[in-house]
């Protein structure tokens, strides 16, 4: 076996049995050499794993039955990496996904030796995640859909449109996609003959139907294309412009990618294509700085109110 850290893997998993190993048995096993054999031994103890050795020609190698359960065996980098996913996973907008990843992380850590589980504590003592904006979906219904996407499964759900239409939807599902604060199921509906994107946070109650289907060739060039299409196709009620007294760097990190800071002689501005004008205010109390809306009419409507609400405080 080529792969080190494989190679490691499979021999750990055999010791763990707790049956006693001859060592010509593992070597075969993993095809290494007898010499490679006893490094990767040698590296498993120095991991914390109480491995007992029989020297001879009849030698071989046991893992000591009844101690404590060793560190788990990751690179650096990979445990990192382990941590920081299962801390994101916390704050994100699955329901329910918070305290599991919580505790995932805990035992991952406890599994880790020291001088890793000493670095992994001061990334979760001085990390705070922010809290999910968006709509959060049910962690089963994702899973659901996983199943359906990775199975060629079709299957059945409710769906509520954006105008408030309530469907009963039969689709060959072809993969979820993680876009902002929403996820988004790409599939072929059976029942308008057509691809779409839904909304996950809109569909309720999904069920695998147990019919598989042969995936269908998507028109675009990956399902996070398809669904970015799909959203700029949207009609939005609000077209947002203002005038911002700061510079088009500064404006661009508030707004992030839900609008476009262009550098004018008469300052900065700022356009957004939305359904709802709280985020634009919000963006624009973050600000910090004097603006002139030039539209829609509604928009200096609500910073009138707000700025009164304010002032009343």
């Amino acid at each position: 076996m080529a792969n080190t850290s494989a190679r490691m893997l499979r021999l750990l998993s055999l010791l763990q049995t707790h049956r006693y190993w001859p060592g010509s048995e593992l070597s075969q096993r993993l095809e290494v050499s007898p010499r490679t054999l006893r490094r990767d031994i040698d590296r498993l103890r120095e991991l914390g794993y109480p491995v007992d050795a029989v020297r001879g020609v009849a030698g071989g190698y046991q893992l000591q039955a009844g101690g404590q359960l060793p560190p788990l065996l990751l690179e650096d980098e990979e445990a990192v990496a382990i941590a920081v996913g299962l801390r994101t996973a916390a704050a994100s907008a699955v329901t329910g996904l918070h305290d599991s990843s919580l505790a995932a992380l805990t035992k991952v850590v406890s599994l880790m030796p020291p001088r890793l589980r000493r670095r992994i504590d001061a990334l979760q003592s001085q990390t705070q995640p922010a809290a999910p904006w968006g709509p959060t979906v049910d962690a089963d219904a994702l899973i659901t859909l996983a199943q359906g996407c990775r199975d060629d499964e079709t299957l059945r759900f409710g769906y509520t449109a954006r105008a408030g239409e309530e469907t009963r939807r039969h689709v060959e599902p072809h993969k979820l996609v993680s876009l902002g604060s929403r996820w988004y199921l790409v599939a072929y509906c059976r029942d308008r003959n057509d691809w779409r994107s839904f909304r996950v946070d809109r569909i309720a109650s999904p069920t695998l139907t147990g019919v598989r289907f042969r995936q269908r060739e998507l028109p675009a060039e990956d399902a996070l294309a398809f669904v970015r299409a799909g959203i700029r196709s949207i009609p939005t009620t609000y077209e947002v412009r203002v005038r911002v007294d700061a510079p088009a760097e500064h404006v661009a990190a508030v707004v992030g990618r839900w609008g476009t800071a262009t550098a004018t002689d008469a300052g900065t501005l700022l356009e957004m294509r939305v359904d709802d004008l709280f985020w634009p205010l919000a963006v624009l109390a973050s600000l910090d700085a004097d603006v002139t809306v030039e539209s829609p009419p509604g928009l200096r409507d609500a910073v009138r109110r707000a700025g009164e609400r304010f002032r009343r405080a």
